[in-house]
Formats: structure tokens, sequence, C-alpha cells
């Protein structure tokens, strides 16, 4: 848990503080006004806050705080890092206990004001105006009414209108809540459903945040699904609650009520579980679109009905951040010993716990496998590269994959290998009608059938058709038509025959028409969020930050984003503040760019917003780059290779200055060599930028260990400086400490200790003996004499 305080200079600092040592602290109550107004984490860390409108919520905290003679205090705008899914995460689920052990907890209510009232008129005015308070309206701040034991509210000018205690009856009448729940009387003396029915009246600006503000009140955690709707979070929570004393389960999605067909298969699989002497392991493979990941979600819930005992697991696999985050949740749901340590190996903890004798009967769905390889491990530098290394073995075990790769599905599974094909007609024909919000007329039945047949029975393109039929309000036959005036495009695109860049893949044409039909009507009716799905398909399909799109919030841009997933071509996951795109659907949106021959065009635009909200390599920012990375690298793979622009130079740069901070030197050294050969071309080999780019290359062969090749670019970039700027000149004194860096490495201590203490007495004469530069060089050439003095010790 991170607090706030002001430090002897007045600035603000985070604290971050072990669960044992948490000091008395204060916490914030109020309504946000907005992201670009509210101080967020990274603005506390890098100095950024005190412009923000937001700030005045945080002095005013602040300033209770130190009357209440409590030094620390916890404001939830900037005391997690949204950009960390995993902290965003724990923070959410652990948000109630954090204010029910706060020492005082403060309302501020800013549309509360006593600033032109007198004091006889006060008492009236700021009581009606309490009432009519959205603060009373939301139901996030449900919790944060009944966990803390003491609540003070104020007024917009920071005056103290009451406590908890002192206006019980007016709370009580505005929210219907018990009296003796906001006296501290113990939650569980009320049933489930009284404590649901305190969040029955309020808003959220999200659907299922009528569910996920209750899992304090209701004690229990479930994953957040965006996008579920209400009635299906609300459903999940009730469902955690009552096998909240049972076995431990995490699955993201509710139950699709309209999944129908798939018996022989689900029956295959069923057949197959729990049957080995070691952990079974099951393969569900198709194409793109013929629904593994359905039918996995189906087998997650029978196996949870005919199970008691079985405990299970999804896992999004389709990345190693992705499955390092279900592992660390699985680890808290089993509350493993070290689970709590965020420097534990969370996958490590869960493989060796699910291996133990004393593990009771789990499945784990690794849903999305495309690879075994964890390529690009980033910040979770795993100690092996491989899946198939972190999956516990026990005969108490079963472990299902979904994988569009045979390859992948044999590695996997051997012969445990369930094939997904098209659906059956008539089962297509139940899920068209399920998923259809206007049942389809007698009259129509025949057309129905007739697109069904076009549609390939692909479940893909089924939710594809049923969602504009549902948006637009049309009949079957008017889609039908809209199919046949589709078709010639949807051949030429989905088949690849444009000559590109574009992977070699073949898109289903019924998925590919079905989209089509989609974007025309959203090109045509709603140009932001077509301009949005452009910039979509530039960028790596997963997890598009919304700040991508436009770095500051709008309402605007949330109508945009509501349009695209009532099309059903995003997933929106506000949890994290970003957007899915199914494969098949990034690609074909990026084949249809391509045939209006503007790919190049919108490639460009994605890494002109990517260099606005990429931030610079500051430890403070690491969360926040490491998300955009994904992106960055994508778009910067597939830009053209004449495109040299300042943008695309920037992007390069910041991207392969974040690499090498995060350790990761194999792909910055790719980028710094990049950046070093355009600033070449460019700007020419001399330029003062051009060698910047020659020493972080050589940086980054030291860190890799290739000492020669360090050395060789390092020696040429003093001797340059030297030249052009001055032996005593602060960026060749750098050289010269970089090189004496690389000789230690090379073992040519005597060279290196003689370089280094040339460079040290040139900083002092330059610098200063306390510039920090000069200091660092001093400790380095200290540490040095000292090793070398071991050395001659020991050989004597």
């Amino acid at each position: 848990m991170r607090l706030l305080h002001f430090d002897d200079s007045g600035r603000l600092v985070l604290t971050d503080f072990a669960r044992t040592n948490i000091p008395p602290y204060a916490i914030l109550s109020h309504r946000w006004w907005g992201d670009r107004h509210e101080v967020h984490f990274h603005e506390v860390l890098n100095n950024t806050y005190a412009s923000k409108a937001g700030y005045r919520k945080i002095k005013f905290c602040a300033k209770q705080a130190t009357q209440d003679h409590l030094q620390y205090f916890w404001v939830d705008t900037c005391c997690f890092d949204r950009y960390n899914n995993r902290e965003r995460s724990n923070a959410v689920n652990s948000m109630f206990q954090w204010y029910q052990n706060a020492t005082k907890c403060y309302v501020f209510l800013s549309d509360v004001s006593v600033a032109t009232t007198t004091d006889a008129q006060q008492q009236s005015t700021w009581e009606a105006h309490f009432r009519a308070s959205e603060w009373f309206t939301r139901a996030w701040t449900l919790q944060e009414l009944i966990a803390p034991a003491s609540v003070e509210f104020f007024s917009f000018e920071g005056q103290r209108l009451g406590d908890k205690k002192s206006v019980l009856q007016l709370i009580h009448d505005i929210t219907s809540i018990p009296s003796e729940v906001l006296q501290g009387c113990p939650l569980e003396k009320f049933s489930v459903s009284d404590r649901i029915i305190w969040a029955r009246d309020r808003e959220a600006t999200e659907p299922e945040d009528y569910a996920y503000c209750l899992l304090g009140i209701l004690n229990v955690q479930i994953p957040l699904t965006y996008g579920e709707g209400k009635e299906k979070a609300l459903s999940r929570l009730q469902e955690e609650v009552a096998h909240s004393d049972t076995t431990p389960s995490i699955i993201h999605f509710s139950r699709n009520k309209r999944f129908v067909g798939r018996q022989s298969k689900l029956a295959e699989v069923e057949a197959i579980l729990f049957t080995g002497k070691q952990t079974t392991r099951i393969a569900i493979t198709g194409e793109g679109g013929t629904g593994k990941s359905q039918l996995a979600l189906e087998i997650a819930y029978r196996i949870k009905e005919k199970e008691k005992a079985c405990s299970v697991f999804w896992i999004d696999a389709s990345d190693i951040d992705s499955v390092y985050q279900a592992y660390a949740s699985i680890a808290q749901k089993l509350k493993i010993p070290g689970w709590e340590d965020e420097e534990a190996d969370a996958m490590r903890l869960v493989k060796l716990y699910l291996g133990e004798d004393y593990a009771t009967h789990w499945l784990l769905i690794f849903d999305n496998v495309d690879s075994l390889a964890f390529e690009d491990a980033g910040p979770f530098a795993l100690q092996s590269s491989s899946l198939i290394d972190y999956l516990p073995q026990s005969k108490f075990g079963s472990v299902i994959f979904t994988t569009t790769n045979n390859d992948v599905a044999q590695s996997l599974a051997l012969q445990n290998i369930i094939e997904l094909h098209k659906m059956a007609p008539d089962t297509a024909q139940e899920m068209f009608e399920n998923h259809l919000v206007i049942p389809v007329p007698t009259n129509e039945k025949q057309e129905m059938k007739l697109l069904l047949e076009r549609l390939s029975y692909l479940p893909l393109a089924i939710v594809q058709a049923t969602a504009y039929i549902n948006k637009n309000k049309i009949k079957v036959k008017d889609y039908l038509s809209l199919l046949t005036a589709q078709n010639m495009d949807a051949f030429q695109i989905s088949s690849n025959l444009l000559e590109d860049k574009l992977p070699d893949y073949i898109i289903p044409s019924s998925v590919m028409i079905t989209l089509l039909i989609s974007l025309d009507q959203i090109s045509s009716s709603h140009s932001l969020a077509a301009h949005f799905l452009a910039l979509m398909a530039c960028v790596d399909r997963k997890d598009i930050l919304l700040d991508f799109l436009t770095p500051t919030g709008s309402q605007e841009r949330e109508d945009a984003i509501k349009i695209l997933s009532d099309y059903a071509v995003v997933t929106r996951r506000p949890a994290v503040s970003a957007v899915d795109l199914h494969r098949l659907i990034h690609l074909a949106v990026r084949r249809w760019i391509k045939k209006h021959k503007s790919l190049d065009e919108w490639t460009e635009k994605a890494i002109r917003h990517l260099v606005e909200v990429f931030p610079d390599h500051h430890h403070g920012n690491r969360s926040k780059w490491r998300r955009l990375l994904p992106h960055a690298k994508y778009v910067l793979s597939h830009s053209p290779l004449n495109l040299d622009n300042d943008d695309r130079m920037d992007l390069i740069w910041r991207c392969a200055m974040s690499l090498y901070e995060d350790g990761r030197y194999n792909e910055a050294e790719e980028l710094f060599m990049q950046a070093m050969e355009i600033r070449k071309k460019k700007l020419g080999a001399d330029h003062p930028s051009t060698l910047t780019s020659m020493a972080n290359l050589a940086s980054t062969y030291r860190n890799q260990g290739r000492w020669e090749a360090a050395e060789e670019l390092e020696v040429q970039v003093m001797e340059i400086r030297k030249k052009k700027l001055g032996a005593d000149h602060p960026s060749t004194l750098t050289s010269m400490n970089n090189l004496a860096f690389t000789w230690k490495g090379q073992g040519r201590n005597r060279e290196a200790v003689r370089l280094m203490d040339e460079c040290i007495s040139s900083r002092m004469r330059v610098l200063g003996v306390h510039h920090h530069l000069t200091v660092s060089s001093a400790e380095a050439l200290v540490r040095w004499r000292t090793e070398q003095l071991d050395i001659d010790e020991g050989g004597v």
C-alpha cells in the first residue's frame, strides 16, 4: 500500500509500505473530476501535479490529516499505478479494507458549497445541498461510507459539515441504509440480498460496477470483466458469495446462456479429463471464429457443477503479461504462502502448490495459446521461456488449451486434440436467434437459413451479423441484401489478393463480409469511431490504451468506443482503460485500410499518437511504457521502409531507451542500431545526436558482455568528441568514463584505472568536486582499486 505525504521541501511524495508496518493514515473520498483534471500516480513521481485542478483535493486532505496529527494520507487517483494491471486489480479488491483501516475518512463534497451563506442560513442551506449531493448517488462511494469507522463530511470550501455520527439520521434518510450499519454493526448480520439492495438505486459509469462496488461489502473477490453487462456481473457475484466458503475458482466470464450445440465435443472433453496419472492435457483447436473459447467456457461451468470440490481457473494465454497476472491472481485466491510478496515468482508458487498431493482437484484453462515460447518476457524475466515448464504436474489436475496453431496443439496435448469446425445448420440457427433482440418473424425464416448458409455457420460471423441487425434495427432480408453487395470485396480482401506486407493468412470470407458491412456503416455514420478503429489496426491488437486514441478523456471518446462495442468490433476493458480486437478483426481492418490505399497514412498517424503518449524512460513511467511498448514495436515493424520522419525517429528512440532501462538489451540493440543508421544518413556521422546513438549502442553491447564491439564504438565516439568538442568537454569525459568501464569488463584493470583517474581529474576541473558525475566516477575508481589490492594481496 502506498501513502502520500509532503516532505520538508513541500514536495508531494509517495511511500510504499509493507502490510506489516502501515502507519496510521487518513483517506479521501470524493467524486472524480475527469481524467484530465485529476492527479495521477506518474504525475506525483514526476513532480508534475501542481497545475492539475484535482491537486486542490489533495491539499485539502493533507491539511485535514495534519490537523488530526496524521502524517500520511491516501487518495485513489494517485496512490496506485493504474497502468500496472496487477496493482490496479489488487487495489480494486483491497479498497474496502483500505477504507476500513483508515484512521480518518474525509468526504470532499465538491457540489456542496457554503461560501455564499450567512451563519443563520448555513444549516438549512448546506443540508439541502447535502441531500442533493451526487456523492450519495454513486456506486463506488457506498463502501466509502460504510467501511470507515470515522467519516467526516466537508464542503467544497473545506468547511466541516459533520461526521457519520452527527448526521446519522440525515444519511439514513438519503440512502435508506440501516442506522446499525452506519454505526459499525458487522455486515454479516445482514443478508446478501439486503446488502445488494443498498447499491440498487446508485449510479455507475459502467453497468458492471453495480456488482463490483459490492465486493468488499460482500467480502468476496471476482475478476473484473467489463463488457459482460450488469446482470451477468451480479450473477457471478452472487455465485461467488454462494461458494465463498467452498472451492476457490476464477472464471473471468459469466456462463454463456446462449451457448448451443457442440454436445459431442463437450462429451469428448469430459471423458478425457482427470484420467491420467499425471496432469491430463487437452487442446481445443480450429480456425479463428469457430467458438473455441466459448466451448472451453461451457466446460468450465459444467465441471464446476459436477465436481463441487474442483477449482477452475481461467488464464488468458495470449501473452506472458496476461499469463503472469492470472497466476498471481490464482496465488492470491488460494492464499498460497508468499503471494503477498510482489517480488515472488507467482508462476513458480502456483506450479509447486498445485503439484502437491494435498491439493484438491483443479482445472486450468489456457485460452488463446498462440505459441509455446515466451519470446518477449519483458518485465517478467522468467527462468524458462516455455509455457510447458510452468504447468503443474498432478494426478488431480487437468489443463485445457485453446489454440489455432496445430503444432502448438500437438506439443501441448499430444493425442488429446479436439478439433472444431463450422456449426451444424440447426445449431447455427439457434445461436443466431439467441443473439437477436427482436425475434425473426415466421415469414423471414427462409431468408435466415439462406443468410446462415452465406455466413458459413461460423460463430464469429453470426455474432457480427446479429450485432449489426440489433444496432440498426433492420430485417434479416435487408442484411442479406447488404451481404450480397459486399461479396466481391470480401473475397478479394479475405483471400489476401492485395499485394502488401500483411500476414499470409486467409480470413474466412463470411467474417470478412460481415465486418465490411459494419465498417461501411461505421465510416458513414460515426467518423470518430472509424478514426479510432483505423488507429487500432495499426498497433498490436491487445490492450490498446484509450490514451493512445486521444490523450485526454472525453464523452465523445467514450461514445465512439461504445459504438465499436455495439457492432462487436472491439472488446471494452474499462478496468484497465483499454480495448482489445479479435485477431481476425484486427487483420481484416488492416486489409480494408490497405484496399483504400491509406494504410501507410494511418500508420504515420498511429506513430504520431504514440509519440504523444509514450513517456520518457524515467522509472516512474515504467508500467505505462511497458504497456505501450508492444504497440510501438508493432507499428515500427509495420511502417513503410522509406518513412524516416521525426516522429518515427522519436518513437524508435523512446522504445530503445525504455527497453534498455528494462534490461531487454537484445531488443534495445536493434532499435539503437536503427537510430544510429538513420541519424548518420540524415545528420552525418559526427553529429552529436549520431554520437549519442553510438554511445547508447555501445552501452547495450557492454551490458550484453560484448566488450570488443562496445570498445570499438566507444573509441570512435571519444575520438570524434575530442576533435569536435575538445578533450575537456563533458560529453568527451562521459565517453572516457564509459570506455574505462569497458576495459574493466575486459579485465584490463590497470588501463581502466588509469583512464578513469584521468577522467576524474578532468571532471573535477570542469564540473567540480561535488558534481554527481565526478562523485560516481570517483566511487567506481575506489572500488576498482580495492578490488585490485585484494587481487594483489591474494597473489602474494
